[in-house]
């Protein structure tokens, strides 16, 4: 599942709600809903960042005045933690058994086993 969209501001960990756009040639700043997707130059901000955000001298700012809420998630997101959850719930697939004919000096060799590493003693 993706998570949640972060405020682009630095050091803040809040959720975002709403998209800051640039517009250069209009001298403008645009805060506005959360955007869909993440866009190159565009930045995405918490409601606080975004409620009281200040352009550069000379600029306008045209802000969204409704609420800014966080997006609703979506069937992209439901569908991924379903396949999370039914990929947990698999049984590992069986090991066929080691023999002796694998390890020729009588050690296993250096492996894995689910998140662990089998490391042979040293002889």
């Amino acid at each position: 599942m993706r998570s949640p969209r972060r405020c682009s501001r630095n050091g803040c960990p809040r959720q975002a709600v709403a998209t800051l756009t640039y517009v250069y040639n209009e001298s403008t700043a645009v805060v506005g809903p959360l955007a869909a997707f993440a866009e190159p130059h565009t930045y995405d901000l918490c409601e606080p960042h975004a409620r009281n955000l200040t352009a550069p001298r000379g600029w306008d700012v045209v802000r969204h005045e409704g609420e800014f809420e966080p997006p609703p998630p979506t069937t992209d997101d439901l569908v991924a933690l379903a396949e999370a959850v039914r990929e947990a719930a698999r049984p590992a697939p069986p090991r066929p058994p080691e023999s002796d004919q694998d390890h020729p000096h009588g050690s296993p060799q250096t492996g894995r086993r689910g998140h662990l590493r089998v490391i042979p003693p040293n002889h």
